[in-house]
């Protein structure tokens, strides 16, 4: 079988698995949240994969594996330590899906958490074309993906460490966090993740037809704007911080950090 198709295909029931088995677990403690942190851990699940069996070991393939596993790891247990810190309290996106879904809340977030695991793999088309590309050394366009990833990681990273510095503080509670990068976006770590996903389209443009890769970042950026992203995340923070919010929301840009509108 092709490897385009096999490998894909392996790395689907190797997440499909994990998300049933952390489906089970989000039964088990009542908290869906759980479901992000497993989310990132898949993506380093799915670069072994491709790593070991998408034939030679070349360079290319080595850095491809230690992006995603440090990118992955990392968002994962950024993610591991904010939602098991508030196990008993389930992140308020998901309370409000689990009061739609009622009385079926189970059952429809077990496809949701399969739906997360064919996301997984579906936006690992990068690195699925860096994979399979045969050619030993490394080029330009790869080189440049590799440095704009190396910024875009290290963006998301002080994102998250400011507003995680800022929930932290007790007198904040019930405010908005609008510290260092969020003062210049309602959203950086999102800005900074999709930053993320075209420095990986840009690497796998240096693989043949890598450029149909250009479906990630562009259905990552959908997901951002009109999904899961940004639509639920300013819900809560409207149906929480309430006034607050929409001042934020009239004076600062939703993704691209840029000067404060007066």
């Amino acid at each position: 079988m092709n490897q385009l198709l096999l490998l894909p295909l392996i790395g689907f029931a190797a997440v499909s698995i994990i998300m049933i088995m952390i489906w089970l677990w989000a039964v088990k403690i009542n908290n869906a949240g759980i479901v992000d942190i497993f989310w990132a851990y898949n993506f380093p699940v799915i670069a072994v994969v491709y790593f070991f069996l998408g034939g030679g070991f070349y360079q290319r393939k080595l850095l491809v594996l230690i992006m995603v596993c440090i990118w992955g790891a990392r968002l994962g247990t950024y993610l591991f330590v904010r939602v098991l810190g508030h196990i008993k309290e389930e992140d308020g996106r998901y309370k409000q899906l689990r009061a739609e879904w009622a009385p079926n809340t189970n059952s429809r977030f077990f496809w949701f958490f399969q739906i997360q695991a064919f996301s997984n793999v579906f936006l690992s088309l990068p690195f699925l074309l860096a994979a399979v590309n045969p050619s030993p050394e490394l080029n330009t366009l790869e080189k440049i993906g590799a440095v704009l990833w190396l910024i875009s990681i290290n963006g998301e990273a002080i994102a998250d460490r400011q507003l995680q510095v800022f929930k932290k503080n007790p007198s904040n509670k019930g405010k908005v966090c609008n510290a260092g990068l969020w003062n210049y976006s309602r959203h950086p770590n999102y800005f900074f993740e999709w930053m993320t996903w075209v420095s990986y389209f840009i690497f796998a443009c240096g693989s043949p037809y890598g450029w149909i890769a250009v479906i990630c970042p562009l259905s990552m950026l959908y997901l951002l704007f009109k999904v899961t992203g940004i639509p639920m995340t300013e819900e809560q923070s409207l149906r929480s911080k309430g006034e607050a919010y929409k001042k934020y929301q009239q004076s600062t840009s939703a993704f691209v950090p840029w000067f404060k509108k007066h």
